[in-house]
């Protein structure tokens, strides 16, 4: 009988889920608050926040005494600049892409949409070399690149796995994987879930950092942002109840996930193989 309104992810914790629905919460997930043109007017701030620190971190795991391979994302006079590969051009990847750019890195982004691969090269230039996800291309890409950062998602679902672990090995050691997409299960085979006390693990010789939640690393700026972002909506449901909110707001109604032991949205109930009522 409670309602739950956060982050959930469940695609990627169909245990979670199964707690949730038997139950009967009713859970409305601020990563799937959608508008009618398609904005996450919830997730995008905590996005933004992700894809800085990710090229944060991956500069930091690039040094020599964390472990990585001693260079410089920028590189310096008559040193080439690290290759940083960027999967998604979403919000997470856009704002990877060009803060890694600022800081003098050669950038690679891979995506599967077209248009977003347009809007950025539009945005950088051929500063930035834009891809389709050809499995070829992404793993000549991958071998090459001193910094991944796995920033794909599909709405609601578990993210696909783009990077294989043959591609990992294909890396130099000391490189660096960020796999932001780890709070939807990971877009790179070889990562699992790390803590902020723990962040990073080596395998095949590469340091990978997946800690779900980034964004709690900057915490006052973090908390602040999402703040703003959440408000109106919390205010609509506190000041008219769940129904009447659903009602006047359809991005908040297209945010409920479960509700009476069912999974009402149609990508999660795909996601955790059911969408029907709790066993």
């Amino acid at each position: 009988g409670q309602i739950l309104f956060t982050f959930l992810h469940l695609a990627a914790a169909p245990r979670a889920a199964r707690g949730l629905l038997a139950r009967r919460v009713t859970a409305l997930a601020y990563e799937a608050v959608e508008t009618p043109s398609r904005r996450l007017p919830i997730l995008e701030p905590m996005s933004r926040i992700a894809g800085r620190l990710a090229v944060h971190q991956a500069a930091a795991l690039l040094a020599w005494h964390a472990g990585g391979k001693g260079i410089l994302l920028g590189g310096a006079a008559g040193v080439p600049p690290a290759e940083v590969l960027v999967l998604g051009a979403g919000t997470v990847g856009r704002t990877a892409a060009c803060l890694a750019r600022a800081m003098g890195a050669r950038v690679t982004v891979v995506d599967k949409d077209p248009e977003r691969l347009q809007a950025l090269h539009d945005l950088l230039g051929p500063a930035a070399v834009t891809l389709s996800p050809h499995p070829d291309l992404v793993a000549h890409a991958v071998a090459r690149a001193d910094a991944v950062i796995g920033a794909v998602l599909v709405r609601g679902a578990r993210a696909p796995r783009v990077v294989t672990p043959d591609m990992v090995r294909s890396m130099e050691p000391g490189s660096v994987i960020v796999d932001v997409a780890v709070d939807q299960g990971g877009c790179v085979a070889t990562t699992r879930p790390t803590t902020h006390a723990e962040p990073v693990f080596r395998r095949h010789g590469v340091l990978h950092y997946a800690v779900p939640n980034m964004p709690a690393a900057a915490p006052r700026t973090a908390s602040r942002a999402l703040a703003e972002a959440v408000f109106p909506y919390l205010l609509e449901l506190a000041e008219n109840g769940l129904d009447a909110a659903l009602e006047a707001r359809p991005d908040l109604a297209r945010a409920l996930v479960l509700r009476d032991g069912r999974v009402p949205h149609p990508v999660v109930a795909r996601a955790l193989g059911r969408g029907a009522a709790a066993e």
